[in-house]
């Protein structure tokens, strides 16, 4: 297990260093391009309630594609951490008022209304074209997705990243939960069991 754990900890480093390496300019470049490719490429009806995130870091910027959604209808939220273990939804709405949420990003306050997502925007370190990912190593998206799974919903799960976050082969595991979509700025993939 922990040489699984070392091939997942090394996959997570270069992945991100390669992401980190990104030229500012280029990220923006590229959180505006997944913008535009995201919001063709994403069909819901008004309503639907779609969880995205704030970056952190050197992730990419959902915020022009959240707008974007926003004004389409999308009832958008906002992952929480509430302890070492769980995260929430909460609904970002025009004019809230953001507060510290956890791991390093801010988010919706208590009063906000908690979501169960349709759609899933998922943050990732490292993506393969099977369509595992490998998170930050907290477990919180994996935690949540059960939760969702258990309360009998099957949130569409769409990965976000760069494309320099792609790796040959994320090592997985049976509790693992596979995107069945990534979405970069070269735009919405199908993912599959193929390889």
């Amino acid at each position: 297990m922990s040489s699984l754990k070392e091939l997942k900890r090394h996959l997570r480093q270069e992945a991100l260093g390669r992401r980190d390496a990104l030229a500012p300019d280029l990220r923006i470049e590229a959180s505006l391009r997944i913008a535009e490719l995201g919001a063709s490429a994403l069909d819901f009806r008004p309503g639907t309630i779609i969880s995205g995130f704030l970056p952190i870091r050197s992730e990419l910027d959902l915020r022009p594609l959240m707008a974007t959604l926003a004004d389409r209808g999308a009832r958008l939220c906002l992952p929480v951490v509430l302890d070492r273990e769980t995260i929430v939804f909460r609904e970002l709405v025009r004019g809230a008022e953001m507060v510290p949420t956890g791991f390093g990003t801010t988010g919706p306050g208590p009063e906000a209304a908690v979501l169960d997502p349709d759609i899933m925007l998922v943050p990732l370190a490292a993506f393969d074209r099977r369509g595992h990912r490998l998170g930050y190593g907290a477990g919180y998206y994996d935690r949540a997705i059960a939760r969702l799974h258990a309360q009998g919903r099957s949130p569409r799960l769409i990965g976000v990243a760069f494309d320099c976050q792609e790796v040959s082969h994320v090592p997985d595991e049976p509790h693992d939960v596979v995107l069945a979509e990534v979405l970069t700025e070269s735009g919405l993939r199908r993912t599959g069991e193929t390889g």
